[in-house]
């Protein structure tokens, strides 16, 4: 299994993932790992931060010549800005009188990054996390709560979708299905991973070049309003095998663990599978994915369907389907025009602390989704095959494909 954690604070000197459990061999280099890196910073409606905020990426350990190696690997995310901040978010402590001059460049507001942090943001960490930890301002909890540490997760996913791909020829895409009140059309053809340089480079990650305009004038308007906007995200998996995830017990159903995985991501708050809630509005005749002949099937799939309403998932298993899961990502809780909150230090109603932030974060939410996907998919991969190596895993997933045709074939061999 994969065992993977993220370290760090927005402001701090770093950010820092960690995985165990990488199988050797897996070819991957610290350019792969930038390249992710930069898919999260594009987006129209991302703020000022994605200009001067530069990801510095070292990898510590489990990673020689381009080949992992087993072994735990360490990536760090450097923060360029870290000289600004070094006393603000220092370890140790810091004399009183530090923290009342600017970070050294003259520039007098600055002196506002070292006040106390007083009127939490509705919609955020801030003040949930104050009353938890029992800090009297938000600084502590709104540096981890940042949705920055998800720099350390794309890091991570960029791994595992390595892994997937070359172990087990499973490759991944994201992409925007609506923006505010802008939406994708039902009948709008899905993207697979050979569209993603094409995805990359639209403005919105928007597979639909019509509805991907009208959403960069949506933001615009936003923004114009000193407002703030939410979407819906989903990530696609391709070449999935049959039988990831199991039925056994609560937590090994596979669509949980991939709901869990959407909804830890900052500012997501809702996931479907599939059809998801529009399943549910439907009779069980029309709801369902038919089972069909043999006839048409590839050794991955085992057996077609007549549609893919389920997303791939029966069960809490992969049914040889594309994997279909859904995010919906609120809008950004640091609104520009300040919604009402109370001062903690005197308990008076205030309006909210601003903090640099952007207008629309959707098409960088798709690609962490991805990213977590990625995690939890090589997770049941590796829970299924085992496999120190990546040749380990080739080698399991070929017996189980082997397996699983004779089964549909009648015990008669592979299924023609």
């Amino acid at each position: 299994m994969l065992r993977w954690l993220t370290a760090g604070e927005s402001h701090g000197p770093s950010l820092i993932s960690l995985l165990d459990g990488v199988p050797a061999g897996i070819e991957l280099t610290s350019d792969d790992l930038k390249a992710a890196l930069a898919r999260r910073r594009l987006g129209h409606g991302r703020g000022s931060r994605q200009k001067f905020e530069q990801d510095v990426l070292t990898v510590h350990s489990g990673l020689r010549h381009g080949l992992t190696l087993g072994s735990p690997l360490a990536i760090e995310i450097a923060n360029s800005e870290w000289p600004k901040w070094e006393k603000v978010m220092s370890a140790d402590p810091v004399q009183p009188e530090d923290l009342l001059v600017d970070a050294g460049t003259g520039d007098q507001r600055e002196i506002a990054r070292n006040r106390p942090l007083t009127r939490p943001r509705p919609g955020h960490a801030d003040l949930s996390g104050m009353l938890k930890y029992g800090f009297d301002e938000a600084r502590p909890i709104l540096e981890r709560a940042s949705a920055r540490e998800t720099a350390a997760r794309v890091v991570a996913g960029r791994v595992a979708a390595a892994i997937l791909e070359q172990a087990a020829g499973i490759r991944l895409v994201s992409h925007t299905l609506s923006v505010g009140p802008v939406r994708v059309p039902e009948d709008a053809p899905l993207p697979t991973p050979d569209d993603d340089q094409a995805l990359d480079a639209d403005p919105l990650r928007c597979f639909h070049p019509e509805t991907s305009a009208a959403m960069v004038a949506e933001v615009d308007s936003a923004k114009s309003d000193g407002d703030t906007l939410g979407g819906v995200v989903e990530v696609l998996a391709y070449g999935l095998p049959v039988g990831l995830g199991s039925h056994t017990q609560w937590d090994r159903k596979l669509d949980g663990r991939l709901a869990q995985a959407i909804m830890s991501i900052q500012a997501m708050k809702g996931v479907e599978i599939g059809d998801g809630f529009a399943t549910a509005a439907r009779r069980g005749s029309v709801a369902h994915d038919e089972i069909l002949a043999a006839g048409e099937s590839d050794s991955r799939t085992a057996i077609p369907r007549a549609s893919n309403r389920a997303g791939g998932l029966e069960g809490g298993m992969t049914n040889g389907q594309v994997l279909r899961v859904r995010g919906a990502l609120k809008p950004i809780s640091t609104v520009p025009r300040a919604l009402r909150t109370i001062d903690v230090a005197s308990g008076d109603q205030s309006t909210a602390n601003h903090q640099r932030s952007d207008t629309c974060a959707v098409a960088p939410a798709a690609v962490i989704a991805e990213a977590v996907v990625a995690l939890a998919l090589v997770d049941a991969l590796l829970e299924k095959t085992g496999g120190d190596s990546v040749e380990e895993i080739r080698a399991h997933l070929a017996g189980t494909v082997e397996l699983q045709s004779r089964i549909v074939g009648g015990g008669s061999g592979a299924a023609s």
